[in-house]
């Protein structure tokens, strides 16, 4: 996995304040993510000859506008699985009759004249970007201009934004950056690890009565720092468990990242799916068939890139039959105003016209349903009439 990060901290302003702590405070959190995150860090501006922040160093705009284009970008034909973006600098709002905008300024920024780049160029980076893990923390004024009009995060992609401020508020420096580098530090945390959630929970106690507000949007988890490491807690091989998606549930939601090999075939399902409300996948123990139904089939229906409006369909949680089928096929309508017994005597009163109610309930072009580990209806239920119920609702409905 590759993993890199831009610190950037700007202390030098010829036509405006000089900062004192931007340089140093990026420096810290350069150190922090490089030792515990493993991340591969760039610096601006750099010290030449050194690895450090330089604190007397000038970034001109082209600088740091190809510098993050790098970072988001394609770089010899790999994608880094996540990138961090630090920035603690001057942030400016411009307002005049063409309306508002922010920039994060650079040293060539001059009174009437911002230089620098603006919270638009950076969200349309971001929403072109390829790049898994998109983590942005900016440190400075009207900060807060990255959530305006930000738009929905692209399906399969995960961000961890956070800036010092709301849009229309000053920023004091170190602020947000101390409470940072309080929260990515592992050593003193639950289980070693420090995720995007942590992170968010950890901000919001501590700067709870501070005069400026952070804005937080996370999307999906990232594991961000680790005692001992983070690469080697986040292991792409299941072994004999399945690789399995559920967006709800961002740890599984993961699992499609690093499931490969089974692309010809999730197709092939993909266009038995469009052909037919019914698809039946066969195949020895162990061969995988719950990892390109979870992992393959449903994560691209959830995209919806293959099948156009596929990601409007409404994907209920895979179930697995076991002793009493009708009971668990029931328990996944978990948005219906019915309990699960309820739910579970409709079904064997009504058969597929109780499931129906609850399908057409779910107002969504199609539901999908996934019935996993089939065979426990012949091994696991004992009474006849019971499995026979459970077949005729469920194929009683496909035929609807």
């Amino acid at each position: 996995m590759k993993r890199e990060a831009l610190v950037v901290g700007i202390n030098q302003y010829p036509s405006h304040t000089n900062l004192s702590t931007p340089a140093k405070d990026a420096e810290q959190v350069a150190k922090l993510l490089k030792e515990y995150g493993e991340f591969e860090v760039y610096r601006l501006p750099n010290k030449q000859g050194e690895r450090l922040v330089d604190p007397d160093g000038l970034v001109k705009q082209q600088h740091l506008e190809d510098a993050i284009n790098r970072l988001f970008s394609t770089k010899d034909g790999k994608i880094p699985d996540t990138a961090v973006l630090y920035f603690a600098g001057h942030g400016l709002l411009k307002e005049d009759e063409d309306g508002k905008e922010v920039f994060l300024a650079t040293g060539e920024t001059r009174p009437g004249k911002e230089r620098g780049i603006t919270i638009k160029k950076l969200q349309e980076i971001l929403a072109n970007s390829q790049v898994r893990q998109q983590i942005v923390w900016l440190d400075c004024c009207h900060s807060g201009a990255l959530m305006t009009d930000l738009g929905e995060v692209h399906k399969g992609r995960d961000r961890c934004f956070i800036t010092a401020c709301r849009e229309f508020e000053t920023a004091t420096g170190e602020v947000l950056t101390k409470a940072l580098l309080e929260a990515l530090d592992p050593i003193e945390k639950e289980n070693k690890l420090v995720t995007n959630y942590t992170l968010e929970d950890f901000i919001k106690q501590k700067l709870e009565h501070t005069p400026q507000h952070p804005v937080i949007r996370n999307d999906g988890e990232i594991i961000l720092t680790g005692k001992d490491g983070v690469l080697s807690k986040i292991c792409p091989y299941k072994g004999l468990e399945y690789f399995d998606f559920n967006p709800e549930e961002p740890k599984k939601a993961i699992d499609p990242r690093y499931f490969y090999g089974r692309t010809q075939l999730t197709n092939q399902l993909l266009e038995k799916v469009e052909e037919s409300n019914f698809l039946a996948v066969l195949g020895a123990s162990g061969s995988g068939k719950s990892s390109v139904v979870r992992a393959g089939l449903l994560y691209q229906l959830y995209l919806g890139e293959k099948i156009p409006s596929s990601n409007r369909w409404k994907i209920y949680k895979p179930f697995t039959p076991g002793e009493h089928p009708l009971q668990n096929l029931a328990k996944v309508f978990v948005d219906s105003e019915l309990s699960d017994n309820a739910r579970a005597s409709l079904f064997a009163a009504q058969g597929a016209d109780g499931l129906g109610q609850l399908i057409n309930n779910a107002n969504a072009e199609r539901v999908v349903l996934v019935a996993d580990q089939f065979e426990e209806v012949f091994t696991l239920c004992q009474d006849h009439s019971k499995r026979q119920q459970f077949f005729e609702c469920l194929m009683g409905a496909v035929n609807k």
